[in-house]
């Protein structure tokens, strides 16, 4: 069926509630394991039927933020999950306090039980008007942030559609495009200051009548952080700042030096990476889909299979316009087996980006939902699957030609480049949240300040010159992860490491390395993170040395393979 042509319709909670109920006082009175097993599936039946619809509405109202039909929906299910969480959770106790659950595990594995132990940590009824407060000002934020309409030269654009506008030759245009940007941004302060207020002090809520200090072990928590500590992600940063920051200081000279600009680098030159421009997909986004669906017809049987799914159900939304929300994002639809894909192709070779990057989630997606029978064990916790996306993009290389034309040297080099500059910034979104949420009661000056220092932690390079929004440190605003998704950026960082292992991999036997790839995939979530690196023959990032050696071997290659 046709994405166009799912129907949607209300999920009547009230309903859902009572069938959850039942189910529970099943399982509590059921006579075995294999009668409470019965039932797991048909909970897990259940809530796939409602968190299609769920998916459903939100997809369309990112679409279309201005659709008054679906805003409604949404702030309707952003109202009615959390108390549908409740009735979840009861049931998960049950099932967590079975006589039966050596059984259960190994039918459904010890892993699914670790993971509804640290749920139960991140939840009780009490904090249900917190989570929907919460809900409603992430989707304030989003509608905010869609809203921009800047004038620039002659148009008006949206913040996605600037992004070439970043990237041209034209030192004085790129200038300008950031200049409107913070614009905007600059505009909004007062509402941009006051939404993150009100979001740290909730989560500062959850968190204290949750039992725990802060939000920080609480965020933790709720990313699924099952097989490491905030003090190995500490350990992390650390390994970055140390081993891998001088290494991007180096790439930004190279990058300085072939735009003739050394001892002049401006924030404005970051995008781009060449003096006669950065590399761009050549052809009309249609031309570019076409691409992407010859290059995964070659790529395998099972890619051939997912791409073709793909774009016959409508499963691409990609073109930047009026009203859409920020960003890209997959999405699963249960009932249908289907994953969605959204973004904003804006003429940069992000858009080629969305065509590895979420289809490498999307993909995933699809090889899960097709081998794997307990839908709980499909999804690895994050940074795992990112490790999908981000390693997709490296092992899509033999097809980069079919995008950029002779342009495909430009952005291979600009690839593997970015992916070593974007693991401290990471680590500065991460770094910089982590700071927030321990001193809740800092003022809006004092987060920038913070970010402007840890900025010279993490990205010593930068010059913000005379760019006021991001010269007085609130740059982090327009990062829509920081409000909406608190603590996820570091899983970000932590898959680019592993991508650069299957990019060094791939470069020694690209055989070899999609086979490795697949290993990986074909596990879903069944293991932890770390498990899954180890199982796989990879190394960890939060291993020691891991970075070191890792992010070495990139540089070299960039060293080596450097175009003008």
């Amino acid at each position: 069926m046709k994405f166009s042509q799912i129907p949607y319709a209300r999920p009547d909670f009230a309903d859902a509630a009572r069938q959850i109920d039942a189910l529970t006082r099943r399982l509590e009175t059921a006579s075995g394991a294999a009668e409470q097993l019965q039932i797991y599936k048909e909970m897990e039946t259940l809530s796939g039927h409602l968190y299609t619809q769920m998916a459903l509405c939100s997809i369309r109202h990112t679409i279309d933020t201005r659709d008054t039909f679906y805003d409604q929906e949404h702030e309707y299910l952003n109202e009615q999950g959390p108390l549908l969480s409740e009735k979840v959770q009861a049931f998960n106790r049950a099932l967590l306090a079975s006589p039966y659950r050596p059984e259960l595990e190994k039918e459904l594995g010890s892993l699914l039980f670790q993971n509804l132990d640290l749920e139960q940590k991140s939840f009780s009824p009490a904090i249900i008007p917190l989570l929907q407060e919460e809900s409603r000002l992430c989707n304030e934020y989003q509608k905010l942030y869609a809203s921009a309409k800047l004038p620039f030269l002659g148009q008006e654009l949206t913040i996605a559609q600037l992004g070439p506008y970043k990237q041209d030759p034209d030192r004085a245009v790129r200038k300008a495009a950031l200049e409107a940007e913070g614009s905007f941004f600059d505009a909004h302060q007062v509402e941009f200051d006051e939404l993150y207020d009100k979001l740290v002090q909730n989560r500062t809520q959850q968190a204290k009548a949750l039992g725990f200090e802060n939000y920080v072990p609480l965020g933790f928590i709720r990313m699924g952080r099952n097989c490491y500590s905030p003090e190995d992600v500490t350990f992390f940063r650390e390994q970055v700042v140390q081993d891998l920051v001088p290494l991007t200081v180096k790439v930004k000279a190279r990058q300085a030096k072939r735009l003739g600009l050394e001892g002049d680098f401006k924030f404005y030159d970051n995008a781009l990476a060449f003096k006669g421009g950065s590399a761009k997909p050549q052809g009309t986004p249609e031309e570019i889909l076409a691409a992407g669906m010859k290059m995964y017809e070659e790529l395998s049987p099972e890619t051939g299979e997912f791409i073709h799914m793909m774009m016959e159900n409508e499963l691409f939304d990609v073109l930047a316009k009026p009203g859409k929300a920020p960003g890209g994002y997959c999405s699963g639809l249960d009932d249908y087996g289907y994953p969605f894909i959204f973004s904003n192709f804006n003429g940069t070779s992000g858009d080629v980006d969305v065509l590895t990057h979420e289809a490498g989630h999307a993909f995933a997606d699809f090889i899960a939902s097709r081998t794997i029978a307990i839908r709980a064990n499909r999804n690895p916790s994050m940074e795992a699957c990112e490790t999908h996306s981000m390693s997709m993009e490296f092992l899509t290389a033999p097809w980069h030609h079919l995008f950029f034309g002779p342009m495909a040297d430009k952005y291979e080099l600009s690839h593997a480049e970015d992916a070593l500059t974007f693991i401290p910034y990471g680590c500065l979104v991460d770094h910089f949240q982590y700071e927030v949420y321990s001193h809740p009661e800092m003022t809006p000056a004092q987060r920038n300040e913070t970010w402007a220092r840890l900025e010279k932690l993490y990205r010593p390079y930068i010059d913000f010159a005379d760019l006021p929004f991001y010269g007085r440190g609130a740059g982090w605003q327009r990062q829509t992860h920081i409000y909406g998704s608190p603590f996820y950026y570091i899983d970000y960082c932590m898959a680019q490491v592993m991508s650069l292992q299957f990019f060094a991999l791939s470069l020694e036997d690209r055989d070899a390395a999609w086979k490795k790839y697949m290993d990986f995939v074909r596990l879903g979530g069944t293991k932890t993170f770390v498990d899954l690196a180890h199982a796989t023959g990879l190394r960890s990032p939060i291993d020691a040395g891991c970075v070191k050696a890792v992010c070495e071997a990139a540089f070299n290659w960039t060293e080596a393979h450097q175009v003008v």
